[in-house]
């Protein structure tokens, strides 16, 4: 006959207890998995825009592609970012989680620097700047219109009459991976904000001039020491001439 003593009595119920404890929490464990990365109860309920003002929400929304209802956990916050930076007038885009639904975009907008004049088949635009009636092009003829740029060279818009607000770039070609392009921009950004430049001809980019909006011609050279060349110039500007070459940044030559 088996004698069930106390002691075994009670390291039954405490192995019940445990195996229950174990049971109860991979439960709970799992139901919690489950409601944060497959239910929509934690999934996004709004995908909230900061910091556009010519995009607009409508269209990052779009962009992100991030339905709603989705699990807030699974959402890959660096896809959305790089999906978002493809629109052309965003420069830089950060994706964060905010619990319990909400997906927080804060974008920063490109800003328009300069125009640099490009050729369109005659007929692409009309005068005014938009396409022109059904597309036709004129034979072979080119009309100038210009692209606008930002700071890194990327396209922004094209328009038949430039703003008179921004620098005309004498370039070959707009593009953004263009040498004499990025010498004109790291030209500009080395330009006293005060200072205002009509246009930049960069024919190679050893040879860089400017003509300032009160006439004035600056010599610049190449795209090297742009910062000590910008100082330079601010200093020479001081004094009377129409010319100041500014190749050699330690000695500013003035006509």
């Amino acid at each position: 006959m088996t004698f069930l003593t106390p002691a075994f009595l009670r390291g039954s119920r405490t192995v019940r207890r445990t195996a229950l404890a174990v049971l109860l929490m991979a439960a709970v464990v799992g139901a919690a998995t489950w409601v944060v990365f497959h239910s929509p109860v934690l999934g996004v309920r709004q995908v909230e825009i900061i910091g556009n003002a010519v995009v607009s929400a409508q269209t990052l929304r779009a962009a992100a592609g991030v339905p709603a209802g989705t699990p807030l956990a699974n959402v890959d916050v660096d896809e959305v970012g790089s999906r978002v930076r493809a629109v052309t007038e965003v420069e830089s885009a950060r994706v964060e989680r905010e619990w319990p639904g909400t997906l927080l975009i804060t974008v920063v907008e490109r800003t328009p620097v300069a125009v640099v004049p490009v050729a369109e088949p005659a007929g692409e635009r009309s005068a005014g700047g938009s396409p022109a009636e059904g597309g036709k092009t004129n034979g072979s003829r080119t009309i100038e219109v210009y692209a606008i740029v930002d700071r890194f060279g990327v396209i922004l818009d094209r328009v038949a009459v430039a703003p008179p607000r921004f620098p005309v770039l004498r370039v070959q070609r707009p593009d953004p991976g263009d040498p004499a392009l990025r010498a004109a921009l790291a030209v500009l950004e080395a330009l006293p904000d005060d200072l205002r430049v009509n246009e930049v001809r960069v024919p190679s980019v050893r040879s860089i001039t400017l003509k300032l909006a009160d006439g004035r011609t600056v010599l610049w050279g190449d795209a090297g020491r742009a910062a000590e060349k910008g100082r330079a110039l601010a200093a020479a500007l001081a004094e009377p001439g129409t010319f100041y070459d500014v190749t050699s940044p330690r000695v500013v030559t003035i006509k």
